[in-house]
């Protein structure tokens, strides 16, 4: 009986790390604010998405950039597991996977500091990137 080997790749890794990304964001937008009383400006459970439109500088800036990693991460998530059923190089895909967390990192963080020119290249090379996983298992 034979066993088969079955592991979590660095690109697996990193679709969990792309779909926590959103999270995060949305903690920078609300951290500053919370336990501070709502008629003082403070976060709002009771009604959080109204709160986060209201705000504005980069805590809305930080609330965008989680929206744009939700719609970012069924691309990343499609593409990495067509990769792998596709039988891409795995160290390729990883590296892949791993460069396009990097970048979605660093836009986020050049979103929050309302740098828009920057942000928008590195968001241009997060999706070449992007599709260049999709594609490394294309033969």
């Amino acid at each position: 009986m034979s066993t088969i080997y079955v592991r979590f790749t660095v690109a697996y890794w990193c679709v969990l790390l792309a779909a926590l990304m959103p999270f995060v964001c949305t903690w920078i937008a609300k951290w500053p604010l919370v336990g501070k009383r709502r008629s003082e400006g403070g976060y709002d459970n009771a009604d959080p998405r109204g709160w986060l439109a209201k705000q504005t500088g980069w805590k809305a800036r930080a609330n965008a950039a989680q929206a744009n990693c939700f719609e970012a991460l069924p691309f990343f998530i499609g593409a990495v597991i067509i990769a792998h059923q596709l039988g891409a190089p795995q160290t390729l895909l990883d590296i892949l996977a791993l460069l396009f967390v990097v970048l979605r990192i660093i836009y986020v963080v050049m979103y929050v500091a309302g740098l828009p020119t920057v942000r928008s290249g590195i968001w241009a090379l997060a999706l070449l990137v992007n599709i260049g996983i999709l594609f490394i298992g294309y033969k």
